[in-house]
């Protein structure tokens, strides 16, 4: 958990105004990670790129798995974007 985040209340929802995904790239032992921001581009979420997506939940993104997978996938390194699944 994230400070500030509170750990019941998804900050994903189709109330979400905008929620921000970015890519970073890892060195040597460091391995690259994903961050999710929010509109005031709060950090909410991170995790590491390589592992399975799990307990997305957490963050109100259950049944997003495969989109999701798919986002990261295609983006690129450095480069924020809007999430929209």
């Amino acid at each position: 958990m994230l400070h500030g985040a509170q750990p019941d209340v998804p900050f994903y929802s189709e109330d979400s105004r905008n929620v921000y995904i970015f890519k970073v790239k890892g060195k040597a032992k460091i391995p690259d990670y994903i961050q999710l921001r929010d509109e005031q581009f709060v950090l909410i979420a991170y995790f590491r790129a390589d592992r399975p997506l799990k307990d997305l939940h957490r963050y109100g993104l259950e049944g997003q798995e495969v989109p999701l997978a798919a986002v990261i996938a295609e983006l690129e390194f450095g480069k924020l974007r809007k999430l929209e699944l």
